[in-house]
């Protein structure tokens, strides 16, 4: 009797964020006897400038089936958008090659719309990850969508998010709420005791402690300098906290970014540090030892509320995203930097930290989507209908 052929999952991961939030799911399909997992890098796994943080995923025993290089030495809107197009072409070549039999995608980055373009016109079904969140203030929204109305399979992280794929007409069918992925690591991971992550990082903590990412706000105009300068002033207020810093993605605008942090870094070496990428051990691991996340990032709205710490979320890149009630949001203005910081230490908010829920749920998404892609009949997935919200749901 033939043996029945292995199905080629083929998972795209293009910055260290996105991969400890793929990691499980990576696990789960490696570990299963019907399925074949192939890998491709690209973005800033692959730049020298992000940390060449593709070795850490072998370090993690995966094997990378093809490296896509289309990072252009670039954080202008000219060079963001070529590297989409070398993305296209490398991911045209990556992809007859492989010929997977799904490509796994998660999220809104531009590396990824580049992998989906060339998916699409390869005629392989799309699986997407973390579809229907809105984030007003960053290009990564309308990617999202886009990204959304090329993919065949959907998994949703909430049940609302789910309602929009089906909204942006999708078939509810193909359309699983499975929570979000980068919870597992906080379930499963044996994360480092305090000692163990002062030595791992090279940093001592202090008696308060914050986590800063800050990303710029890709739909407006060079806001990014006054707007994280205004942060920094703000925490000048609050000089007793120790800071880890963890620099942003590859963004336009993101390099002013990053010098900032140095030149504030290296204002006061001995509470604050700085980091190209801690990967998913430390960050978590971090996580626990924290007065709170700072910045803008998604990982304040939906890692941050299982620590029971708060966030402070600054303007409008995460700007419509879910979020616990852990989360304070500000504009992008000193003096409002300021109140978030003096409502976070207070003591009745860090009362409310105890009894925080977060709305993304705990764990088991990345098994509940493996299981998934290993079940769904792949038979007529291309050939996508529009669902009609007069039909009901």
């Amino acid at each position: 009797m033939q043996q029945q052929a292995k199905r080629k999952i083929c998972a795209v991961t293009g910055s260290r964020a996105e991969y400890g939030l793929l990691y499980w799911l990576m696990k789960e399909i490696q570990d299963d006897s019907a399925l074949e997992l192939q890998i491709i890098v690209t973005g800033m796994h692959l730049s020298p400038e992000f940390g060449l943080t593709w070795k850490q995923v072998e370090q993690d025993g995966f094997i990378i089936h093809r490296k896509v290089e289309m990072l252009l030495s670039s954080d202008t809107p000219v060079g963001i958008s070529k590297s989409i197009g070398l993305g296209v072409i490398g991911f045209a070549d990556a992809l007859e090659c492989l010929q997977p039999d799904v490509l796994v995608v998660l999220g809104d980055r531009f590396e990824i719309f580049a992998a989906c373009q060339a998916a699409m016109t390869h005629r392989i079904p799309i699986a997407h990850i973390h579809g229907g969140e809105i984030t007003e203030g960053a290009v990564d929204d309308a990617i999202r969508h886009a990204i959304t109305k090329m993919s065949h399979l959907h998994f949703t992280a909430t049940e609302s998010y789910r309602r929009r794929v089906i909204q942006l007409g999708e078939q509810p069918q193909r359309v699983f709420n499975a929570g979000a992925p980068g919870l597992d690591n906080i379930f499963r991971l044996q994360l480092l005791d305090k000692p163990q992550l002062e030595q791992a990082i090279g940093f001592k903590l202090g008696k308060r402690n914050l986590l800063v990412t800050f990303h710029p706000v890709t739909l407006e105009n060079a806001t990014a300098a006054s707007q994280f300068g205004n942060l920094l002033k703000a925490l000048d207020c609050f000089d007793d906290s120790h800071i880890i810093f963890t620099q942003p993605n590859a963004d336009a605008d993101g390099r002013v970014i990053i010098d900032m942090i140095e030149q504030y870094r290296q204002r006061f070496p001995e509470r604050i540090a700085s980091f190209v990428s801690l990967g998913s051990l430390r960050y978590l691991s971090a996580l626990k030892y924290m007065d709170a996340v700072v910045g803008n990032s998604s990982s304040g709205l939906i890692e941050a509320p299982a620590f029971k710490i708060g966030t402070i979320n600054i303007g409008d890149r995460q700007k419509g995203r879910l979020c616990a009630d852990s989360v304070i949001h500000c504009e992008p203005e000193v003096d409002a930097i300021v109140q978030a910081f003096n409502r976070l230490f207070s003591e009745k908010f860090q009362e409310s930290l105890k009894t925080v829920e977060n709305p993304y749920g705990n764990s088991g998404a990345s098994a509940k989507i493996k299981e998934l892609l290993k079940s769904q009949s792949l038979d007529g997935l291309l050939k996508k209908s529009f669902y009609d919200l007069g039909n009901g749901e």
